[in-house]
């Protein structure tokens, strides 16, 4: 213990020593620029899409590597070894706007929306053009350029040398393993002075194999599988990349020792025959003796390393590894727990750093519960007669969730109530997904029509577990708010203690035992029907809601039998969805997106998860075009018809009928900006008048009011504020429609002053009753006439 202890001080310290040594941090100090020269020593990689305000936050690509040689602004030449943090911001200095694309549109037409399944080609809300693929609006040149320089920065292979001219910035935090962050600015490619090693060249082109022979499958397999086989999370969307982490299978994504074993398993045969004569695998098929398969089973790990890189959980799935072929070739016995610990020894001895990650620690928790607890609960449940195979899966992923939860609530704030049963249902579908992706890795560089067909057959159980993540991502009661803190995480452990004690005793009595599992499903699934009668959210007869989405916009008018019209999407798939299914809403049969703006459409594909859409209808302003591109790809991934919106447009579904104020076909002059390009809609609901503004400023709604439609802003019911309460209104708009009631749909918190105290008092002064949901939560309209409410939840 004491000679553990001194070699990790002597170790970090001589690791710490490695990051001030070299000019780089006497440079970062001073935010000096220099041309550094820069060995690459991870897989590059995209920052996640990050909202911010009505925009989504530039991407920014980043990767690991050593710095080698550093020029400074004066010539100064400098030789270091210097790890760093490279991260580039491949935009032009100027984007190209957006611009305004007009369709004919049968102007003031009558058209009747039905309720239930999406509509056929011939739908009377197809009488717009809709947007295909490389038709108007495609990324501009600018855009397009961008695009072809940063698919050459991801591109890049670790151990590959770069030259970059960067500024020196400090590193974020003291205790990071690196020295100082380069920031690379400018649209320009990466200059090579020096290409990647053959066994990186080697590992990149099985990498790009696999990407290449899951091209043609549906988006999930396409992402999954690459993650699945060998950690390339590349094309995994946020929203899946969430569904993942409410459901705790975030680990299937990061390659752990799971595949690890697969790969061995195949070669070697199971472990425990290994050193026997009836030892089966393909290494004794093929008559390789047994030191010999030991050999090459490392040659084989180090390969894997290799290609699925060395994260955390491959280097420990590595070193366990390493220890049991050790103890094949030596012919000792070995023991699964020493070598867990020898592994983990060795690993951070030889790199303190990881001692710091979380996904370590979660990889040899997971690891030794596996080794200690799932046996003992497997034995237990098999003397409780369930059968033995259920009996191991389940025990393994209770003991996993029992012991990781706790880190999870740190990195999360959330404890996931899903998990076991979705690692338990996944589990079935993992092997088949890992034995198939990896003979398509194996494969593709040889023969890419069979690796195609190896693909397709994977894409099944990939298909399978990605349905998991997002049914169980979708449950209401699916996970609960906890503190993300290590008192917090203490005090989970102690719950999750005091429930696997209760358990043991609960099991022994079947009455209990299944009224507990009722119950935790109920609450778990939240059906509408009792949620109502406990919460009473939704409110009976609801007509219109406007949804808790943060900064941002997402309305929904109420049709009846679980069918709604939805305007503007929010931010936040997550919030949306789960709006949306609280209230009940499994068919929508038109989604109004009034602009672009990413607080309006960003959310949109959890407006569109496991729903029925009719058609998504637009403005024509296509500003930002980033965003309008992504709405566009949302819509043709889901196959759904989408529109555009002109003055003059008249529809009706069900009870709800709405006509389009706002905007004409062709303004002249054009928008100042998205907000001013919002579709406007006055909605009737069995008598009930709503006035939708999206985020209209002062000269749109000027010239609103000059329109030949003002006639219908007189005296309405309810208005749904434009620009999330902003101080740009026209007073003269808020006098004219007068409303009952005033929903602003706006964050906590904002930076933005959002609502503004003169919108407010405006509108109370007209005689309005103001809600917002940064205070009041999600709002719903209910009643008519003198009945008229709105209920809050």
């Amino acid at each position: 213990m004491l000679l553990c202890v001194g070699a990790a001080a002597a170790s970090a310290g001589l690791h710490a020593s490695d990051l001030r040594r070299g000019p780089l941090p006497a440079l970062a100090e001073d935010f000096a620029d220099v041309t550094a020269e820069v060995e690459i020593t991870s897989d590059p990689r995209l920052t996640r899409p990050r909202i911010s305000g009505d925009h989504i936050a530039p991407t920014a690509l980043l990767f690991d590597a050593d710095a080698t040689r550093v020029t400074q602004a004066d010539g100064t030449v400098l030789a270091t070894r210097t790890p760093v943090l490279v991260i580039v911001d491949a935009r032009s200095r100027k984007t190209d706007a957006g611009s305004w694309r007009s369709a004919p549109r049968e102007s003031g037409g009558q058209g009747h929306l039905p309720t239930g399944v999406p509509w056929e080609t011939g739908g009377h809300l197809r009488t717009g053009v809709p947007r295909e693929s490389g038709g108007p609006g495609h990324l501009p040149t600018g855009a397009a350029r961008e695009a072809g320089v940063r698919s050459l920065w991801l591109s890049l292979l670790p151990s590959t040398r770069l030259r970059v001219a960067a500024r020196v910035v400090p590193a974020l935090s003291d205790g990071e393993d690196i020295a100082a962050v380069l920031r690379v600015r400018g649209s320009a490619p990466p200059e090579v002075v020096g290409g990647p090693s053959g066994p990186q060249r080697f590992a990149g082109r099985l990498r790009e194999g696999l990407r290449g022979a899951t091209d043609g499958l549906d988006a999930d397999a396409r992402a999954l599988l690459p993650g699945l086989v060998v950690g390339d999370t590349s094309r995994v969307t946020p929203e899946l990349d969430e569904a993942f982490k409410a459901t705790d299978l975030t680990h299937l994504l990061a390659v752990s020792g799971g595949n690890l074993v697969i790969v061995l398993a195949l070669f070697i045969g199971p472990p425990g025959l290994a050193q026997r004569a009836e030892r089966r695998g393909l290494a004794a098929r093929l008559g390789v003796p047994l030191r010999a398969t030991a050999l090459l089973g490392g040659a084989l790990t180090l390969a894997f390393v290799v290609v699925c890189r060395p994260d955390p959980s491959v280097l420990r799935a590595a070193a366990c590894g390493s220890v049991a072929l050790l103890a094949i070739a030596t012919g000792r016995r070995r023991s699964l727990i020493p070598a867990l610990a020898a592994a983990v020894l060795v690993l951070v001895l030889y790199d303190p750093w990881l001692s710091r990650s979380h996904g370590f620690l979660l990889s040899v928790l997971a690891t030794g519960a596996l080794l200690t607890l799932a046996p003992r609960w497997s034995a237990a449940l098999r003397r409780r007669r369930v059968p033995p195979r259920v009996a191991e899966a389940l025990a393994a992923a209770a003991a996993a969730q029992a012991l990781c939860a706790p880190v999870v609530a740190v990195l999360s704030a959330r404890v996931s109530l899903v998990a076991v049963p979705c690692n338990l249902l996944a589990e079935f579908a993992v092997t088949p997904a890992t034995v198939l992706g990896f003979a398509t890795l194996a494969t593709a560089p040889l023969a890419m029509p069979v690796a195609k067909v190896l693909a397709w057959w994977a894409s099944w159980p990939a298909g399978w577990i990605a349905g998991i993540a997002r049914t169980g991502a979708a449950q209401p009661g699916g996970g609960v708010d906890w503190p993300d803190t290590w008192a917090g995480a203490l005090l989970l452990a102690l719950v999750t203690a005091a429930c696997v004690t209760a358990g043991r005793r609960l099991l022994r009595h079947p009455l209990p035992s299944g009224a507990a599992a009722v119950l935790l499903l109920l609450f778990v699934v939240q059906p509408p029907p009792l949620t109502r009668v406990i919460t009473g959210w939704p409110p009976p007869g609801w007509r219109f809601a406007v949804c808790d989405v943060g900064q941002g916009d997402a309305s929904v008018l109420a049709v009846g039998d679980g069918s709604a019209v939805v305007v503007d999407a929010g931010p936040d798939p997550v919030l949306a969805d789960r709006c949306l299914s609280t209230l009940g809403v499994t068919r929508i049969p038109l989604v109004v997106l009034t602009h672009f703006h990413a607080d309006h459409v960003a959310g949109l594909p959890g407006v569109l998860r496991g729903r029925s859409v009719g058609a998504i209808e637009t403005t024509g302003f296509e500003e930002p075009p980033d965003q309008a591109e992504f709405v566009r790809r949302e819509a043709r991934a889901r196959h759904i018809p989408l529109t555009r919106a002109v003055a003059g447009e008249r529809r009706s579904v069900g009870r709800l009928d709405w006509r389009v104020l706002w905007p004409p076909p062709d303004p002249v002059p054009p928008p100042d900006g998205p907000n001013d390009a919002s579709v406007t809609l006055l909605v009737r609901s069995a008598g009930l008048r709503l006035l939708l503004l999206g985020d209209l400023e002062p000269p749109a709604q000027r010239a609103l009011a000059r329109s030949r439609a003002a006639g219908g802003l007189d005296g309405v019911d309810v208005l749904k504020v434009a620009h999330h309460g902003s101080a740009y209104q026209d007073p003269e708009l808020i006098r004219r429609a007068a409303p009952r009631f005033a929903l602003i749909s706006v964050g906590g918190d904002n930076p933005y002053g959002h609502p503004a105290p003169s919108t407010v008092a405006a509108l109370r002064a007209g005689g309005a009753a103001v809600l917002r949901t940064d205070e009041d939560g999600d709002l719903a309209v209910t009643g008519g006439g003198e009945g008229l409410g709105v209920a809050r939840h």
